[in-house]
């Protein structure tokens, strides 16, 4: 395809979008699987007219979907409820470090007795596969900053923060290949890539967001008022928090989720929000403050533009993904290990994740099935070829997860709207 065939099909399906988001959002699925319908049709499995090579173009990929993960990071931080309490943040962080872990030893052990596959391209395909994603899944997202269903809480939180935490596993497959340094007895890698880049994610992006937010509102509440462009500066701590924590060797991801959760947090204390029944804050409106300015400045008004820029990622990576798959790509292999996924892996380490907490079945139940893989994995899986991914391994690699990510669009975009209509909604309101 030409440039100018890319700019009419890409414009069409923006259009189509805009004008039929009423229709778009009564139907029982997602839009997410009419942009995979149509690049699969128009893809080398019907029409061949287009065709996407994810090796010959990993390093555009990979460049793509890691802007595309972290401006939908950021949006998921600035909806977080506050405050930050144990009982509400206990089982999201159960699920993005404890269920993730097991996941990714379900799938190692999968791929290495099932599909024969060796033990660090095993682990680095449970990485690959273990988080869930926060630019697909939108339907059993947070909505706005005032959400207070837990079930949305608990996945749009674990999505922040597994991405995240995928990373020390991803080095440690490929340290199992060879590729990546490990330490004697794994002592760098627990140090280094555990320790030090996980911490370091979360101390850099509290201190980044909360020291944006106080500066915020001291120059919002000066005499004469000064005016900020908060579409730029949510947008520049993203961009600053990410190349800080590239720059330190620290986990990027993680930290512009805690940039987003600081940045709202800190805003809401400082325009003398407080504390209602439910534990949340919100605005006092008799406060001197807050009566001559709006609080949530930077993190609410930029997310309208960060849900934007997240719908056309959406539209144009998954409908490239249609380009990546052939017929040949779906074999026994890739369609078992995606169901061994959805059907074994994810509901089994949720469950034992979440064991002795205060979390309902009900919760446990229905987090342990909506685990929509997407453009997160397919970051990962881009990273891992451009980092020294073994060549022998890189197509077996690539149609695995490639087909693991779209059955979880099928899959989990026809089920989520349904079942969430008739287990969750129904059972909150019993």
């Amino acid at each position: 395809m030409t440039t100018t065939s890319w700019f009419v099909l890409i414009g069409c399906l923006m259009l189509a979008r805009g004008l039929a988001a009423t229709t778009i959002a009564r139907l029982p699925f997602t839009s997410a699987i009419v942009y995979l319908c149509v690049g699969l049709a128009l893809g080398p499995a019907a029409l061949r007219v287009f065709r996407f090579d994810p090796i010959a173009q990993s390093q555009l990929l990979e460049t793509l979907t890691e802007i595309a993960v972290l401006v939908s990071l950021f949006s998921a931080g600035v909806k977080m409820p506050v405050p930050i309490t144990y009982a509400r943040w206990a089982p999201p962080v159960r699920l993005a470090w404890v269920s993730m872990a097991l996941t990714v030893a379900l799938m190692a052990a999968f791929a290495c007795f099932i599909l024969g596959l060796p033990l660090g391209a095993g682990v680095l395909l449970g990485a690959i596969l273990a988080p869930t994603d926060p630019v697909l899944a939108t339907d059993v997202q947070v909505r706005h900053a005032d959400d207070r269903d837990q079930l949305r809480f608990a996945l749009t939180s674990e999505a922040g923060m597994n991405d995240g935490s995928a990373f020390p596993f991803v080095m440690l497959g490929l340290g199992l290949l060879g590729v990546h340094e490990l330490g004697e007895f794994g002592w760098r890698w627990m140090l280094f890539d555990v320790a030090w880049a996980t911490l370091g994610a979360v101390a850099l992006g509290v201190a980044a967001g909360a020291g944006l937010g106080r500066l915020g509102w001291m120059l919002r509440n000066q005499d004469p008022k000064h005016e900020v462009l908060d579409d730029l500066v949510g947008l520049g701590l993203i961009a600053v928090v990410y190349g800080l924590c590239v720059w330190l060797k620290t986990w990027g991801f993680l930290a512009v989720f805690f940039a987003g959760v600081a940045l709202r947090h800190t805003e809401l204390l400082l325009s003398g929000a407080h504390k209602d029944r439910h534990g949340l804050l919100v605005v006092d409106d008799t406060t001197s403050k807050a009566a001559d300015a709006e609080p949530m400045t930077v993190s609410a008004e930029s997310l309208v533009f960060k849900e934007h820029l997240e719908r056309l990622s959406e539209l144009t990576l998954v409908l490239l993904l249609g380009g990546m798959v052939s017929v040949h790509d779906w074999n026994w292999r890739t369609v078992s290990t995606a169901l061994f996924l959805f059907v074994v892996a994810r509901p089994l380490s949720v469950l034992i994740g979440l064991g002795g907490s205060r979390a309902s079945a009900r919760l446990r139940m229905i987090a342990g099935w909506f685990g929509l893989r997407g453009i997160g994995s397919v970051y990962y899986l881009m990273y891992a070829i451009n980092h020294g991914l073994p060549r022998s391994l890189v197509r077996e690699m690539i149609q695995l997860t490639i087909v693991a990510v779209m059955l979880s669009i099928v899959v989990h975009g026809t089920s989520v709207k349904p079942l969430l209509d008739r287990f969750w909604r129904r059972g909150r309101t019993s």
